[in-house]
Protein backbone atom coordinates (compact mmCIF):
# COMPACT_ATOMS: atom_id res chain seq x y z
CA UNK A 1 0.00 0.00 0.00
CA UNK A 2 2.90 2.36 0.79
CA UNK A 3 6.31 2.01 -0.85
CA UNK A 4 9.22 4.13 0.36
CA UNK A 5 12.60 3.90 -1.32
CA UNK A 6 15.80 5.78 -0.54
CA UNK A 7 13.96 8.50 1.38
CA UNK A 8 16.37 11.23 2.46
CA UNK A 9 15.94 14.68 3.99
CA UNK A 10 18.64 17.28 4.62
CA UNK A 11 18.30 20.49 6.59
CA UNK A 12 21.27 22.37 5.15
CA UNK A 13 24.19 20.07 6.08
CA UNK A 14 22.25 18.00 8.63
CA UNK A 15 20.83 14.67 7.45
CA UNK A 16 17.57 14.12 9.37
CA UNK A 17 16.43 11.08 7.37
CA UNK A 18 19.06 8.90 5.74
CA UNK A 19 18.03 6.66 2.81
CA UNK A 20 15.04 4.94 4.42
CA UNK A 21 13.38 2.16 2.42
CA UNK A 22 10.34 0.15 3.53
CA UNK A 23 6.97 -1.22 2.46
CA UNK A 24 3.78 -0.91 4.52
CA UNK A 25 0.97 -3.35 3.84
CA UNK A 26 -2.73 -2.60 3.94
CA UNK A 27 -4.27 -3.08 7.39
CA UNK A 28 -1.04 -2.89 9.41
CA UNK A 29 -0.65 -0.83 12.56
CA UNK A 30 2.92 0.44 12.37
CA UNK A 31 4.82 1.91 15.30
CA UNK A 32 7.69 4.23 14.37
CA UNK A 33 9.99 4.36 17.40
CA UNK A 34 13.06 6.41 18.07
CA UNK A 35 14.63 8.89 20.49
CA UNK A 36 14.00 12.60 20.11
CA UNK A 37 15.65 13.88 16.94
CA UNK A 38 15.77 10.45 15.31
CA UNK A 39 13.80 11.58 12.24
CA UNK A 40 10.32 10.24 13.05
CA UNK A 41 8.34 13.44 12.56
CA UNK A 42 10.31 14.41 9.45
CA UNK A 43 9.55 11.00 7.93
CA UNK A 44 5.82 11.36 8.66
CA UNK A 45 5.72 14.87 7.24
CA UNK A 46 7.34 13.70 4.02
CA UNK A 47 4.90 10.80 3.84
CA UNK A 48 1.95 13.18 4.14
CA UNK A 49 3.37 15.61 1.58
CA UNK A 50 4.06 18.44 4.04
CA UNK A 51 7.82 18.19 3.44
CA UNK A 52 9.53 17.52 0.14
CA UNK A 53 12.32 14.92 0.41
CA UNK A 54 15.85 15.80 -0.64
CA UNK A 55 15.89 12.52 -2.55
CA UNK A 56 14.04 9.23 -2.72
CA UNK A 57 10.48 8.27 -3.60
CA UNK A 58 7.21 7.68 -1.76
CA UNK A 59 4.26 5.95 -3.41
CA UNK A 60 0.88 5.64 -1.71
CA UNK A 61 -1.24 3.10 -3.59
CA UNK A 62 -0.58 4.08 -7.24
CA UNK A 63 0.26 7.71 -6.52
CA UNK A 64 3.59 9.47 -6.11
CA UNK A 65 3.70 11.94 -3.24
CA UNK A 66 5.80 14.36 -5.31
CA UNK A 67 3.82 14.03 -8.56
CA UNK A 68 0.28 13.47 -7.22
CA UNK A 69 0.21 15.20 -3.81
CA UNK A 70 -3.55 15.89 -3.77
CA UNK A 71 -4.41 12.28 -4.64
CA UNK A 72 -2.13 11.09 -1.82
CA UNK A 73 -3.62 13.51 0.71
CA UNK A 74 -7.11 12.22 -0.11
CA UNK A 75 -5.94 8.78 1.08
CA UNK A 76 -4.41 10.04 4.33
CA UNK A 77 -5.71 11.40 7.62
CA UNK A 78 -2.99 13.13 9.65
CA UNK A 79 -2.86 14.19 13.29
CA UNK A 80 0.35 16.07 14.22
CA UNK A 81 1.66 15.99 17.78
CA UNK A 82 -0.16 19.23 18.64
CA UNK A 83 -3.70 18.84 17.34
CA UNK A 84 -4.57 21.91 15.18
CA UNK A 85 -7.92 22.74 16.78
CA UNK A 86 -9.91 25.97 17.07
CA UNK A 87 -10.11 26.29 20.85
CA UNK A 88 -12.90 28.85 20.87
CA UNK A 89 -15.35 26.55 19.03
CA UNK A 90 -17.73 23.97 20.45
CA UNK A 91 -16.75 20.38 19.64
CA UNK A 92 -19.91 19.88 17.56
CA UNK A 93 -19.46 23.16 15.67
CA UNK A 94 -15.84 22.32 14.95
CA UNK A 95 -16.61 18.85 13.57
CA UNK A 96 -19.56 20.30 11.63
CA UNK A 97 -17.16 22.82 10.09
CA UNK A 98 -14.56 20.15 9.21
CA UNK A 99 -17.25 17.91 7.70
CA UNK A 100 -18.34 20.79 5.48
CA UNK A 101 -14.77 21.28 4.25
CA UNK A 102 -14.77 17.64 3.15
CA UNK A 103 -18.01 18.09 1.24
CA UNK A 104 -20.50 16.46 3.60
CA UNK A 105 -23.92 18.13 3.55
CA UNK A 106 -27.26 17.73 5.32
CA UNK A 107 -27.95 14.22 6.66
CA UNK A 108 -24.62 12.85 5.45
CA UNK A 109 -22.78 15.49 7.48
CA UNK A 110 -24.70 14.70 10.67
CA UNK A 111 -24.33 10.95 10.10
CA UNK A 112 -20.54 11.25 9.73
CA UNK A 113 -20.25 13.40 12.86
CA UNK A 114 -22.39 10.93 14.80
CA UNK A 115 -20.25 7.98 13.69
CA UNK A 116 -16.98 9.68 14.65
CA UNK A 117 -18.47 10.88 17.93
CA UNK A 118 -19.30 7.28 18.80
CA UNK A 119 -15.89 5.99 17.64
CA UNK A 120 -13.90 8.58 19.59
CA UNK A 121 -16.16 8.80 22.65
CA UNK A 122 -17.21 12.42 22.16
CA UNK A 123 -20.94 12.14 22.92
CA UNK A 124 -20.70 13.81 26.33
CA UNK A 125 -18.52 16.74 25.23
CA UNK A 126 -20.11 17.83 21.94
CA UNK A 127 -21.53 20.92 23.67
CA UNK A 128 -18.24 21.94 25.29
CA UNK A 129 -15.69 24.47 24.07
CA UNK A 130 -12.53 22.77 22.82
CA UNK A 131 -10.33 25.08 24.90
CA UNK A 132 -11.79 23.75 28.16
CA UNK A 133 -11.06 20.10 27.34
CA UNK A 134 -8.24 18.02 28.78
CA UNK A 135 -5.40 17.09 26.46
CA UNK A 136 -6.73 13.55 26.17
CA UNK A 137 -10.14 14.79 25.01
CA UNK A 138 -8.50 17.21 22.59
CA UNK A 139 -6.59 14.28 21.11
CA UNK A 140 -9.88 12.44 20.59
CA UNK A 141 -11.31 15.46 18.78
CA UNK A 142 -8.13 15.59 16.70
CA UNK A 143 -8.50 11.94 15.74
CA UNK A 144 -12.11 12.57 14.74
CA UNK A 145 -10.87 15.45 12.57
CA UNK A 146 -8.21 13.26 10.95
CA UNK A 147 -10.81 10.55 10.29
CA UNK A 148 -13.47 12.87 8.87
CA UNK A 149 -12.67 12.10 5.22
CA UNK A 150 -12.77 8.35 5.97
CA UNK A 151 -9.14 7.93 4.82
CA UNK A 152 -7.58 4.56 4.09
CA UNK A 153 -4.43 5.55 6.01
CA UNK A 154 -4.24 7.29 9.39
CA UNK A 155 -0.96 8.88 10.49
CA UNK A 156 -0.55 9.90 14.14
CA UNK A 157 2.51 11.76 15.44
CA UNK A 158 3.04 11.01 19.16
CA UNK A 159 -0.71 10.51 19.83
CA UNK A 160 -0.25 9.71 23.54
CA UNK A 161 2.43 12.29 24.38
CA UNK A 162 1.65 14.10 27.62
CA UNK A 163 -1.41 12.00 28.48
CA UNK A 164 -2.06 10.33 31.82
CA UNK A 165 -2.31 6.51 32.03
CA UNK A 166 -6.11 6.45 31.76
CA UNK A 167 -6.09 8.72 28.73
CA UNK A 168 -3.40 6.59 27.10
CA UNK A 169 -5.57 3.47 27.49
CA UNK A 170 -8.53 5.30 25.93
CA UNK A 171 -6.52 6.50 22.92
CA UNK A 172 -5.05 3.01 22.53
CA UNK A 173 -8.56 1.52 22.34
CA UNK A 174 -9.57 4.03 19.67
CA UNK A 175 -6.45 3.30 17.61
CA UNK A 176 -6.99 -0.46 17.77
CA UNK A 177 -10.66 -0.03 16.78
CA UNK A 178 -9.71 2.13 13.79
CA UNK A 179 -6.97 -0.38 12.92
CA UNK A 180 -9.58 -3.04 12.21
CA UNK A 181 -10.39 -1.22 8.97
CA UNK A 182 -7.51 1.20 8.32
CA UNK A 183 -3.76 1.24 7.90
CA UNK A 184 -2.24 3.19 10.80
CA UNK A 185 1.24 4.64 11.20
CA UNK A 186 2.06 6.20 14.55
CA UNK A 187 5.24 7.57 16.00
CA UNK A 188 6.07 7.21 19.67
CA UNK A 189 8.93 6.91 22.11
CA UNK A 190 6.76 5.02 24.61
CA UNK A 191 7.81 1.40 24.13
CA UNK A 192 4.91 -0.11 26.05
CA UNK A 193 2.49 1.68 23.74
CA UNK A 194 4.15 0.27 20.65
CA UNK A 195 4.05 -3.25 22.08
CA UNK A 196 0.42 -2.97 23.14
CA UNK A 197 -0.90 -1.28 20.01
CA UNK A 198 1.22 -2.11 16.97
CA UNK A 199 1.50 -5.15 14.71
CA UNK A 200 4.93 -4.08 13.53
CA UNK A 201 7.62 -1.87 15.00
CA UNK A 202 10.19 0.16 13.08
CA UNK A 203 13.01 1.58 15.21
CA UNK A 204 14.78 4.58 13.72
CA UNK A 205 17.97 6.20 15.00
CA UNK A 206 19.91 9.10 13.50
CA UNK A 207 17.70 8.97 10.42
CA UNK A 208 18.29 5.27 9.72
CA UNK A 209 16.13 2.19 10.27
CA UNK A 210 17.91 -0.02 12.79
CA UNK A 211 15.16 -2.64 13.35
CA UNK A 212 11.92 -3.62 11.61
CA UNK A 213 9.41 -6.34 12.49
CA UNK A 214 7.15 -7.65 15.22
CA UNK A 215 8.39 -7.51 18.81
CA UNK A 216 9.36 -11.18 18.72
CA UNK A 217 11.07 -10.81 15.33
CA UNK A 218 13.16 -7.92 16.63
CA UNK A 219 14.09 -9.87 19.75
CA UNK A 220 15.23 -12.85 17.65
CA UNK A 221 17.13 -10.65 15.19
CA UNK A 222 19.05 -9.06 18.05
CA UNK A 223 19.92 -12.49 19.46
CA UNK A 224 18.60 -11.18 22.74
CA UNK A 225 17.84 -14.55 24.33
CA UNK A 226 16.47 -14.42 27.87
CA UNK A 227 17.50 -13.58 31.42
CA UNK A 228 17.21 -15.83 34.48
CA UNK A 229 17.02 -13.94 37.77
CA UNK A 230 17.97 -15.86 40.91
CA UNK A 231 18.04 -14.78 44.55
CA UNK A 232 20.17 -17.00 46.81
CA UNK A 233 21.04 -17.29 50.48
CA UNK A 234 24.43 -18.50 51.73
CA UNK A 235 26.04 -17.65 48.37
CA UNK A 236 28.96 -15.45 47.33
CA UNK A 237 28.99 -13.82 43.92
CA UNK A 238 32.46 -15.02 42.76
CA UNK A 239 31.45 -18.66 43.41
CA UNK A 240 28.09 -18.27 41.66
CA UNK A 241 29.64 -16.44 38.72
CA UNK A 242 32.29 -19.14 38.23
CA UNK A 243 29.74 -21.96 38.41
CA UNK A 244 27.19 -20.34 36.07
CA UNK A 245 29.70 -19.37 33.40
CA UNK A 246 30.47 -23.08 33.00
CA UNK A 247 26.93 -23.55 31.57
CA UNK A 248 26.95 -23.52 27.79
CA UNK A 249 24.71 -20.69 26.55
CA UNK A 250 25.29 -18.34 29.50
CA UNK A 251 26.49 -15.07 28.01
CA UNK A 252 26.97 -13.00 31.13
CA UNK A 253 26.11 -12.79 34.82
CA UNK A 254 25.93 -9.73 37.05
CA UNK A 255 24.80 -8.76 40.53
CA UNK A 256 21.53 -6.96 41.18
CA UNK A 257 20.40 -5.08 44.28
CA UNK A 258 19.13 -7.41 47.03
CA UNK A 259 16.74 -6.89 49.93
CA UNK A 260 19.50 -7.48 52.48
CA UNK A 261 23.22 -8.06 52.70
CA UNK A 262 22.60 -11.75 53.48
CA UNK A 263 21.06 -12.33 50.05
CA UNK A 264 22.59 -12.45 46.60
CA UNK A 265 20.52 -11.63 43.51
CA UNK A 266 22.05 -12.30 40.10
CA UNK A 267 20.85 -11.88 36.52
CA UNK A 268 22.05 -14.62 34.19
CA UNK A 269 21.95 -13.55 30.53
CA UNK A 270 21.37 -16.44 28.12
CA UNK A 271 22.68 -16.04 24.60
CA UNK A 272 20.21 -18.17 22.64
CA UNK A 273 16.69 -19.58 22.68
CA UNK A 274 17.53 -22.68 24.73
CA UNK A 275 15.85 -23.00 28.11
CA UNK A 276 18.72 -23.07 30.62
CA UNK A 277 16.60 -23.17 33.77
CA UNK A 278 17.20 -26.89 34.38
CA UNK A 279 20.98 -26.53 34.02
CA UNK A 280 21.05 -23.50 36.31
CA UNK A 281 18.86 -25.24 38.90
CA UNK A 282 21.08 -28.33 38.84
CA UNK A 283 24.15 -26.23 39.63
CA UNK A 284 22.38 -24.51 42.51
CA UNK A 285 21.16 -27.86 43.88
CA UNK A 286 24.74 -29.15 43.96
CA UNK A 287 25.87 -26.23 46.14
CA UNK A 288 24.90 -25.22 49.70
CA UNK A 289 22.83 -22.31 48.35
CA UNK A 290 19.18 -21.75 49.23
CA UNK A 291 16.88 -20.52 46.42
CA UNK A 292 14.52 -17.72 47.40
CA UNK A 293 13.65 -16.49 43.90
CA UNK A 294 13.97 -18.05 40.43
CA UNK A 295 12.33 -16.75 37.24
CA UNK A 296 13.06 -16.30 33.54
CA UNK A 297 11.99 -13.51 31.20
CA UNK A 298 12.68 -12.48 27.63
CA UNK A 299 14.95 -9.50 27.13
CA UNK A 300 12.69 -6.46 27.13
CA UNK A 301 12.07 -4.31 24.09
CA UNK A 302 13.27 -1.42 26.23
CA UNK A 303 16.76 -2.93 26.53
CA UNK A 304 16.86 -3.69 22.81
CA UNK A 305 15.75 -0.14 22.03
CA UNK A 306 18.45 1.25 24.31
CA UNK A 307 21.13 -0.89 22.69
CA UNK A 308 20.06 0.11 19.18
CA UNK A 309 19.78 3.84 19.85
CA UNK A 310 22.46 4.54 22.45
CA UNK A 311 25.25 6.94 21.55
CA UNK A 312 28.39 5.20 20.39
Amino acid sequence: MIHIEGLTKYYHDFCAVDHISLDIRKGEIIGLLGPNGAGKTTTLRMLTGYFQPSSGTIRVKDFSVSENPLDVKKCIGYLPESAPLYHNMLVFDYLHYVAGIWGYIDDARLSRIRKLSDLCGLEDIMHKTIGELSKGLKQRVGIAHAMMSDPEILILDEPTSGLDPNQIVEIRKIIKEIGKEKTIILSTHILSEAEATCDRIIIINKGKIVADGSTETIRRSQDSGSTITVTLKNALFPEVEHAMKAVQGVRDIHKKPSESEDLLTVAIACSDDRDLREAVYTIIKNHPWIILEFHQESTSLENIFRNLTMEN
